[in-house]
């Protein structure tokens, strides 16, 4: 693929001020990584970032919907209250059980949308046991970070890639990575479309 089209961002979305939001991107061939810092707001540093690099798309890896009982206007006790589809089919951890992270992560996605730029729902661990099932350790141990950066390396046609300091930046990228392969219609789609899709 050219790579002018390639103009999508991967987030990996951490807690506001804890310094661990880290993007990805491919610019002028290289595919770079940035990180926020403890104590600075996640939010506000990213909004920066995509303002200087503008962007087209951003693969966030967070909840960007709720499960679909909370949209609809009839419930019952067998309604799941918990899990989106999508959740149950990727074994993630429910929208509900990090609310506050969730609830940024849409006001973000609305943010955004009103500057033009489309936020994407994905999940760097799915695409872990997709492609590299046979690494383990994966967020384990600082030690093991080196042979998933080599591995996710070989599987990139890129030569130029900043070395991922941690599973933070990993996850930036391994988010970008979903992008590449959805850009190219090589991604799997999890979920219900009218609840919420996550591209693998």
């Amino acid at each position: 693929m050219n790579e002018d089209r390639l103009q999508h961002m991967g987030v990996d979305y951490g807690a506001k001020q804890s310094g661990t939001t880290a993007a990805a991107m491919l610019v002028q061939g290289h595919l770079q990584v940035w990180q926020s810092a403890k104590g600075q707001d996640a939010d506000r540093w990213l909004l920066e970032l995509v303002q200087e690099l503008q962007p087209n798309v951003i693969y966030l890896d967070a909840p960007l919907t709720l499960p679909k009982v909370y949209t609809q206007s009839t419930h019952s006790p067998t309604s799941d209250y918990f899990y989106r589809q999508a959740d149950r089919e990727l074994q993630a951890m429910s929208p509900m059980f990090i609310g506050g992270l969730t609830a940024r992560a849409i006001k973000l996605r609305f943010q955004l949308a009103e500057k033009g730029i489309a936020v994407l729902e994905t999940y760097p661990s799915a695409l872990i046991r997709q492609l590299l099932p046979q690494l383990p350790g994966y967020k384990k141990s600082l030690a093991a970070l080196p042979h998933f950066s080599e591995a996710l390396q070989g599987l990139l046609q890129y030569n130029s890639i900043k070395t991922p300091q941690n599973w933070h930046q990993l996850d930036a990228l391994l988010a970008w990575f979903s992008g590449y392969r959805h850009q190219l219609g090589q991604s799997l789609l999890y979920g219900d479309a009218r609840e919420g899709r996550v591209i693998v």
